[in-house]
């Protein structure tokens, strides 16, 4: 029996979440004796340099100079600080912990948005957002046993992210989107390079280090692809509940290849963020609002570095 628009939609946004968390574990599994810095630069390199053949062949390249735009360098900047601060994190927290944290994108951008851009909100999904908020307090738990300093990072790495995204909607249209993934992505590789000896410096790599890095770059690419496809063949409010997939398959790496078993306030607070995220874009879909969450939901895990 044939899927369905949606069905295929919803399909390709699991396969995407599955290809991240995969990403995930390669990287913390070398992030374990190597720096950030150092991953930054060689998975970057990997990266940056399928990009650029894939934008090559495209007929996509553009002018170079578009890279001084203030909306592309600022999207560089906060793509670059977002992967500096979820690399660390990553290193330190349970892969589940991070992923339950970053959940919590789409309702930051939505709140940046009417912030300081004047998008209106209305009371429903503010309630949603502040929902969003005591469930990123229940797993964080700020001055209580258990809390680690490195959940901060997460919460770093998504208002970077929002910053990000609220910058990449503002790119004019005639721009190709692989083409600013792709100075993205050579703008994370040099960051990596310039903070190796601050990261603790370069460390020998074995060969499954450099396998692990390449196919983590691979799989991301691949994610990020299987991201386009969902929201081009699948309706938006229908298929972007199912980036909250990621958080599933974080938990069950998690304990298969790390052996962490999540808690019960990170559990309660996870699904607190992720019910505030699906019922503010269920909000929007009734009042006819397709923006902001149900864009930053299709770009929040861009490839681009994170």
């Amino acid at each position: 029996m044939a899927l369905t628009h949606n069905q295929r939609g919803a399909l390709f946004m699991v396969i995407s979440q599955i290809a991240f968390i995969i990403n995930d574990t390669l990287t913390k599994i070398v992030a374990a004796h190597l720096g950030v810095g150092q991953i930054m630069a060689v998975r970057g390199l990997f990266a940056s340099t399928i990009i650029v053949l894939l934008v090559w062949r495209l007929g996509h390249m553009r002018p170079m100079s578009l890279t001084l735009k203030p909306v592309i360098l600022l999207r560089m900047l906060g793509e670059m600080g977002a992967t500096v601060a979820y690399l660390i994190a990553l290193s330190h927290l349970p892969i589940a912990n991070v992923s339950a944290l970053f959940q919590s994108l789409p309702l930051v951008v939505t709140m940046s948005a009417a912030l300081f851009f004047g998008e209106k909100v209305g009371p429903r999904r503010w309630l949603a957002i502040t929902a969003g908020f005591i469930g990123i307090l229940l797993i964080v738990r700020p001055g209580l046993e258990g809390f680690s300093t490195y959940s901060i990072y997460v919460i770093i790495c998504v208002f970077c992210c929002a910053l990000r995204d609220l910058a990449t909607r503002r790119v004019p249209d005639h721009v190709p989107s692989m083409f600013i993934s792709m100075l993205t992505a050579v703008a994370v590789t040099i960051c990596g390079v310039l903070i190796i000896p601050f990261s603790g410096g370069w460390a020998p790599m074995a060969t499954p280090d450099l396998a692990a890095l390449l196919g983590a770059a691979i799989i991301l690419l691949t994610g990020y692809q299987f991201v386009i496809q969902a929201m081009r063949v699948g309706d938006i409010s229908f298929v972007a509940p199912f980036r909250y997939t990621n958080l599933l398959w974080a938990i069950g790496i998690g304990i298969l290849v790390f052996g962490d078993l999540p808690d019960l306030p990170m559990i309660i607070g996870s699904a607190i963020v992720v019910a505030s995220g699906i019922y503010s874009l269920y909000r929007e879909r009734v009042v006819g609002r397709g923006r902001p969450i149900a864009e930053s939901t299709a770009s929040a895990i861009a490839a681009d570095g994170v």
